[in-house]
C-alpha cells in the first residue's frame, strides 16, 4: 500500500479507536461519576487561571516578560515526548483484534491510528484547558489571530513528539520482552526516582527561600534557545512579537523532517514487535509443581478466614505489581516527614511515633481492600461455587491488610523509643492502632466493593488491575482524616492536656459514633456485594 492509502486508513482506524475510548469514558454512570468529579476539580483551577491569563496578557510588552515562557517552551516538548512514551507503555503499545487489523492493512496504518487516536485523548484532557487558556490570553492581549498561530505553531511540535515518543516507547516494550528480568529494574528505579522527586519537591521551596537562589536563574540553565526561538513564533503579528530568527526556521524545518523518520523508525518497531515471538528461554520440559506456598502457617491455620487471608498475601507477595496503587501515599508521607526532619529533638519521637500509626492504618485497608471483587476476579467464579460463606472471604481479606499495617503501626512507635519517646506513649499509640487499622479495613472493603475494576491495563510489560483513583482518593480523605483526629486526642490524653468536658464528651462519642458505625456499615456492605454477585 502507498503512504495515501495508509493515511486514510490510519485516520478511520484513530477514529474508532477515539470513539472507543469515548463510549469507554461515558458508558459507565460510575466512571460518570469520576469523570464528573475530576472535571469539577480541575475547572475549579481553571476559574483561577484564566483570569490570570487576561491580566497577564493585559500587561505583557515582549515575549520575555512572559513568566517562565523558555523553561516552559523548551520543557514541554520533552515532557510531551515522555507522556507518549509512557502511554505507549501503558496503553497503546498494541491495538485491539490486532491479529484481524494486522491481516487487513499495513503497520504503519496501524500506527498511525493509534498515534491519532491517542493526540485526540491528550487533546480532551490538556488540550481544551491549553486552548482556554490561550484564547484568554489573547484577548487580553488584544490579539486573536495568537490562537491560530499558536495552533500552526503546535502542531508539527505535537506531532513530532507524538511519533518519536511511540517509536520509544515500542522500543522500550522490546527491550522488556528480550530482557524479561529489565522490567523489575525500571519499575524499582522509577519508584525509587519517584519518591526522590517527591521528597526532593519538598526541600526545594525552602532551599530557594532560605539561600536567595532566583527560580528565573536557576531554570534559565535548562532552557533550549533555538526551541525557545520557534515556540516565540505563535507571537507572529501580535503586539508582541519578535523578529524571526534562523534558529526559529530551522527548528520548524527539523520538526518537519522528524516527522516521517520517526514514522519509518515506529513503524519498523511496531512490525518487528507485533510479527515475532518473545523469546523463549526455557531449556527444561520440567513440569512446574507447586511448592506449597499456600500452606497456612500458624496462627493462619486456625480458622477458615486466617487460611484465606494467607492466601491473599501469599498471591500479594507473586505479584507485587498489583500493590502499586499504595505508592500515592508518597506523596501525602513526604511532607509530614519534612515536618519531622525539621522538628525540634523534643517533638521528634512522637512525630515518628504517629506517622508510624498513620502509615499502618493506611496499609491496613489501601493492600487489599481498595478493589475486593476486582482482585478476585480470576476466582471469582471458583468463589461463588464454593462453600465459603462470604463472610469469611471478606474477614479473610479484612486480616490480610491488617496483616500488612498493623505491625507498621506497632513497630515504628515502638522504634520511636530511642528518639525519646516514652514507654507509656509507645503503649498508648500501640492500643489506638489496633483499633484504627481494623476500622480503616472495614472502610477499605466497603468503599472498595462500591466501585469494583475489573479491567487489566499494561504497564512497564506487566498485567495489572489497580482501584479507581476515585475510591483511593475517598479511602485517603476519610481514613486520614478519621486518624489524625484519633491521634491528637491520643496525645493530649497521653500528656495531661485533656480536660474532659461535655462538648468533649459530645464530640468524642460522636467520633466514636461515626467510626464504629460507618466502618461496620461498609464490611456488612462488602459482604452483601459478595454474597448478591452474579457472573453473566
Amino acid at each position: 500500500m502507498n503512504l495515501r492509502d495508509d493515511v486514510r486508513h490510519g485516520l478511520r482506524i484513530g477514529r474508532a479507536e477515539f470513539i472507543r475510548s469515548l463510549r469507554g469514558y461515558l458508558g459507565n454512570t460510575r466512571r460518570l461519576v469520576g469523570l464528573g468529579i475530576a472535571v469539577l476539580f480541575f475547572g475549579g483551577n481553571l476559574l483561577f487561571a484564566l483570569p490570570a491569563a487576561y491580566v497577564l496578557g493585559l500587561t505583557a510588552r515582549s515575549v520575555t516578560e512572559v513568566p517562565f515562557f523558555g523553561p516552559a517552551a523548551t520543557a514541554i516538548p520533552i515532557a510531551l515526548v515522555l507522556l507518549a512514551m509512557l502511554r505507549t507503555l501503558e496503553r497503546i503499545g498494541s491495538i485491539e483484534a490486532e491479529d484481524l487489523v494486522l491481516t487487513a492493512v499495513h503497520p504503519r496504518a496501524v500506527v498511525l491510528g493509534l498515534i491519532t487516536a491517542e493526540i485526540g485523548r491528550l487533546f480532551l484532557w490538556f488540550g481544551l484547558p491549553a486552548m482556554a487558556f490561550a484564547v484568554t490570553f489573547a484577548l487580553g492581549l488584544g490579539s486573536p489571530v495568537l490562537v491560530v498561530t499558536g495552533g500552526l505553531v503546535a502542531v508539527p511540535l505535537i506531532c513530532c513528539t507524538a511519533v518519536w515518543g511511540y517509536a520509544g516507547g515500542l522500543g522500550i516494550l522490546r527491550l522488556l520482552r528480550r530482557l524479561p528480568g529489565v522490567h523489575r529494574l525500571l519499575k524499582a528505579g522509577g519508584i525509587l526516582a519517584m519518591i526522590g522527586l517527591v521528597a526532593a519537591s519538598q526541600f526545594l521551596g525552602q532551599y530557594v527561600v532560605e539561600e536567595g537562589l532566583s527560580i528565573q536563574r536557576l531554570l534559565a540553565v535548562f532552557t533550549f534557545e533555538p526551541l525557545v526561538e520557534y515556540v516565540a513564533l505563535a507571537f507572529l503579528g501580535t503586539p508582541i512579537a519578535q523578529p524571526t530568527s534562523a534558529w526559529s526556521v530551522a527548528v520548524f524545518g527539523g520538526l518537519l523532517a522528524l516527522i516521517p523518520v520517526g514514522l519509518a523508525i515506529a513503524t519498523k518497531q511496531a512490525s518487528t514487535l507485533w510479527f515475532t515471538d518473545p523469546p523463549n528461554r526455557s531449556t527444561s520440559n520440567q513440569v512446574r509443581t507447586s511448592t506449597g506456598g499456600f500452606t497456612a502457617p500458624q496462627p493462619f491455620a486456625w480458622t477458615k478466614a486466617g487460611r484465606v487471608a494467607w492466601g491473599v498475601l501469599v498471591r500479594g507477595r507473586r505479584n507485587p505489581q498489583e500493590l502499586s496503587h499504595l505508592l500515592m501515599a508518597v506523596f501525602f508521607v513526604a511532607p509530614v516527614g519534612m515536618t519531622v526532619v525539621q522538628s525540634s529533638n523534643d517533638a521528634i519521637g512522637l512525630l515518628v511515633a504517629g506517622m508510624g500509626v498513620g502509615l499502618g492504618t493506611y496499609l491496613a485497608g489501601a493492600t487489599f481492600g481498595l478493589n475486593p471483587l476486582g482482585d478476585d476476579r480470576p476466582q471469582l467464579p471458583l468463589l461463588l461455587l464454593t462453600e465459603t460463606t462470604p463472610r469469611t472471604l471478606v474477614r479473610g481479606r479484612l486480616l490480610a491488610g491488617v496483616t500488612v499495617g498493623l505491625p507498621v503501626a506497632v513497630l515504628v512507635p515502638l522504634g520511636s523509643v530511642l528518639l525519646g519517646t516514652s514507654l507509656t506513649h509507645v503503649v498508648a499509640f500501640a492500643v489506638v492502632s489496633l483499633g484504627m487499622c481494623l476500622a480503616a479495613a472495614m472502610f477499605a472493603v466497603g468503599i472498595g466493593s462500591s466501585y469494583p475494576i475489573y479491567e487489566e491495563r499494561e504497564f512497564w510489560g506487566t498485567e495489572s488491575v489497580v482501584p479507581s483513583t476515585l475510591v483511593m482518593l475517598g479511602y485517603l480523605f476519610v481514613v486520614g482524616g478519621g486518624t489524625i483526629l484519633g491521634l491528637i486526642v491520643t496525645w493530649f490524653a497521653i500528656s495531661g492536656n485533656l480536660v474532659v468536658t461535655p462538648i468533649f464528651v459530645v464530640g468524642f462519642g460522636l467520633y466514636l459514633l461515626v467510626t464504629v458505625g460507618v466502618s461496620y456499615g461498609a464490611y456488612r456492605y462488602a459482604v452483601r456485594r459478595y454474597r448478591r454477585f452474579t457472573v453473566e
